[in-house]
């Protein structure tokens, strides 16, 4: 019962960035810029902290630089995206584009997916296509839908330099702190400060972001690698879920179906490749 409570904290960690970003940027009118910025410096110092609380550090390489590189790639088009997408139409779009990222990655690294993992993944990106397609229901800024598969594929291409790591904490660690200076240049150069959008963005960066990837870290030696899948499946939901309750964004059937055929391919192909 433990170990569930510590798998639902986290997927609501996760979650919450999405909601806190699209609350910081649109609801309290912070520069993207500015609050990618804050978040970042947020994390790095709260992951800084854990890390020297735990004793120990890792070296710092070329790899290291190219791996944070892929973090920035991922924080700052996230921020942007989130000034016109809904929070969980958001989330569901990164998810989506992070689970394709990895699929291909596998497949490049001669990997060979079984053709239940090619239906899967099919399925997925009908189901994306689903929530792309403009509709009288819904029409999403392409603008938004860019910068939000760029994010995607930056935390894709994050994740997977993350696979096999020694030590995963440290390693998320250093990624911040060497993609700090770039918090400071973002922070100099966004505007819009706000008692609201800083709250969120350095909630986001130091408790969602920091302590939801260290809470992660810790739960998932305890789990089945299908299992730490699955549980990710439910970050759009809830993320759909909690931008309705706390920023009234609406709900249509179409974000609903297509939300369970993006999921449900994801799924199919997640749980047989692990």
């Amino acid at each position: 019962m433990k170990l569930f409570a510590l798998i639902a904290v986290t997927m609501c960690a996760f979650a919450a960035n999405s909601v806190l970003a699209r609350a910081g940027v649109f609801m309290f009118a912070m520069d993207p810029l500015l609050f990618a910025g804050v978040r970042l410096a947020s994390g790095a110092v709260m992951l800084a902290v854990l890390v020297f609380l735990r004793g120990g550090w890792v070296p710092v390489d070329r790899a290291r630089f190219i791996t944070a590189s892929m973090l920035l790639l991922y924080l700052v088009p996230f921020s942007i995206a989130y000034l016109t997408l809904p929070s969980g139409v958001g989330a569901l779009i990164l998810f989506g584009i992070v689970q394709i990222t990895m699929f291909g990655g596998s497949y490049l690294a001669k990997t060979q997916p079984s053709a239940r993992q090619w239906a899967g993944m099919a399925v997925a990106m009908a189901g994306l296509g689903w929530v792309l397609w403009p509709s009288e229901r819904m029409m999403l800024d392409w603008v938004g839908v860019i910068f939000m598969v760029v994010s995607g594929f930056g935390w894709g291409m994050f994740s997977m330099r993350g696979r096999g790591s020694k030590d995963p904490l440290g390693d998320m660690a250093l990624s911040f702190i060497l993609s700090a200076p770039i918090a400071i240049i973002l922070m100099l150069i966004g505007d819009g400060w706000s008692f609201g959008g800083v709250v969120t963005a350095v909630v986001s960066g130091a408790v969602t972001s920091g302590l939801g990837y260290a809470l992660w870290y810790r739960v998932l030696p305890q789990i089945a690698a299908a299992t730490g899948a699955v549980a990710q499946l439910s970050v759009p939901v809830i993320a759909i879920l909690a931008g309705a309750i706390l920023l009234s964004e609406a709900i249509t059937l179409d974000v609903v179906l297509a939300s369970s055929v993006v999921l449900g391919g994801i799924a199919v192909a997640v749980l047989k490749r692990t």
